[in-house]
């Protein structure tokens, strides 16, 4: 007879059915990832990098689970069940916690440094202007759904002539389809309507009163359902209808008439700043200044967006998108975040979101914090840099923030990991942005220069280079 599961019983001690009601609950919402972003060596620093995380999340395509993997190689640090239930009640993962003692009903999880119990906004001085003291908040998932109301498809209202009180156009579905040629699914590069895939569903070109627009329809996926795509458009309206940016993205309307909702933009013609820099369909490599003038603009497009309190949540090259004239116009608001009392802030938050290749460690916890985007800018730096993508299996190291490292300890030169096929580019320039990078992508958030901190140096990086010309 097996001896019963208590606090004290070794991880490595539970049986495989025990472990594979575990991976039922965690595998399909990818809950291990809390678990693995918040075990801690017996020093303090944690237990798994970006990098585990990758070799994780592949394990999934070869029909494994991550859930017992990661449980099995951190059971061989002698960790208990008390230590894996602390960190999912830690994370409110109550299901899986209960099924190893299903007597916690009252335990507290045991306090770990910086990861909060509650989910809180903290506003501290050294991220907040004009703040002076230090306030915690509760926010409860009740209240942020409320925080904007959705549309009510039900009483949708069909077009209007002009813009309504959100300032945007209401379009009825139909109008959208004879837009974009019924959604024509050809890429535009062979006649057809369709540019590209962007969060959360597929983009189409289309013309309205004259000019063109790019009309994303949203289409829900395996772990993403129709109740929080709604909020994920919903969220995207009201960043766009309050925040106004020359460097941020402009919205033109949107429709919420059919099953998939959809929104209107202004055209940028000349894609993503991804797209650009892989000098995709044979378009000219991007110049140094250039390159230094869209990292500016979308400096300051980040930096009115922490000024407004909101924190984007999904910085990268592909939500950087150019327009005719090369500006950088920051997008995908889906995921962006105004906290309470529209202060900078620290938010606990359920689900895990962003791109992966680009978050900081304290994302992978589920915090949204301004640093967090500064993390993420500092890989799009490296791109710029580079010219290299985010992430490739086939490259080692496959992640770009890591080869940071390899420079670092002169494994490789700067003039290697430049892009070659920019032919402008100064040396001290050079390193300037380089220099910067690293200190957007230190692991420690607290030591992360603030966005105004990062468009000044940006803006000292361009004159350099302008003075160099």
């Amino acid at each position: 007879m097996s001896k019963p599961v208590t606090a004290g019983t070794f991880l490595r001690s539970l049986n495989h059915s025990t472990m594979r009601q575990l991976s039922d609950f965690m595998d399909p919402q990818e809950s291990w990832k809390k678990v693995l972003a918040d075990v801690h060596k017996p020093t303090g620093e944690l237990r798994y990098t970006q990098l585990h995380l990758r070799r994780f999340e592949g394990l999934v395509a070869m029909g494994k689970s991550p859930t017992i993997e990661l449980l099995r190689d951190w059971s061989t640090t002698n960790c208990t069940v008390g230590d894996l239930v602390d960190i999912l009640l830690r994370h409110h993962l109550l299901a899986p916690a209960s099924l190893l003692l299903p007597d916690i009903n009252g335990m507290e999880p045991a306090a770990q440094p910086g990861v909060p119990v509650q989910e809180t906004v903290t506003m501290s001085t050294q991220e907040t202007v004009a703040m002076s003291t230090q306030e915690t908040v509760a926010i409860s998932r009740t209240e942020r759904a409320e925080e904007f109301p959705l549309p009510d498809s039900s009483t949708e209202p069909m077009e209007e002539e002009g813009p309504d009180d959100t300032g945007f156009y209401r379009f009825s579905f139909e109008k959208l389809m004879k837009m974009t040629g019924n959604f024509d699914e050809q890429p535009v590069s062979e006649g057809g309507q369709r540019l590209g895939e962007g969060g959360f569903g597929v983009v189409y070109k289309g013309c309205f009163n004259g000019k063109q627009v790019a009309v994303k329809k949203l289409t829900s996926m395996d772990d993403i359902s129709p109740e929080e795509l709604k909020i994920q458009f919903n969220q995207e309206i009201q960043t766009l209808k309050v925040l106004k940016h020359e460097n941020l993205v402009e919205m033109v309307g949107f429709s919420l008439d059919a099953e998939h909702p959809c929104l209107v933009y202004h055209f940028m013609s000349n894609g993503s700043l991804l797209d650009r820099l892989a000098c995709l369909g044979g378009s000219l490599p991007l110049s140094w200044s250039r390159r230094c003038a869209i990292a500016v603009g979308t400096a300051k497009g980040l930096e009115y967006l922490h000024l407004n309190h909101h924190v984007h949540r999904d910085i990268k090259s592909g939500n950087i998108l150019l327009d005719a004239a090369l500006t950088a116009k920051i997008s995908d608001f889906g995921l962006t975040r105004a906290s309470a009392k529209r202060s900078l802030s620290t938010v606990m938050t359920e689900k895990v979101v962003g791109t992966m290749a680009y978050m900081a460690r304290e994302a992978l916890r589920g915090e949204i914090t301004p640093k967090s985007d500064i993390f993420s800018f500092g890989v799009v730096l490296l791109e710029v840099l580079s010219g290299l993508p985010p992430v490739d299996e086939n490259r080692d190291p496959q992640l770009l923030m890591e080869m940071k490292d390899e420079i670092e300890d002169e494994v490789m030169m700067l003039e290697e990991f430049v892009d070659e096929k920019m032919g402008d580019w100064r040396q001290l320039a050079v390193e300037k942005m380089f220099s910067l990078a690293k200190d957007c992508l230190n692991e420690r958030r607290g030591r992360r220069p603030d966005i105004r901190q990062v468009l000044s140096q940006l803006e000292e990086v361009l004159t350099v280079s302008s003075l160099s010309s």
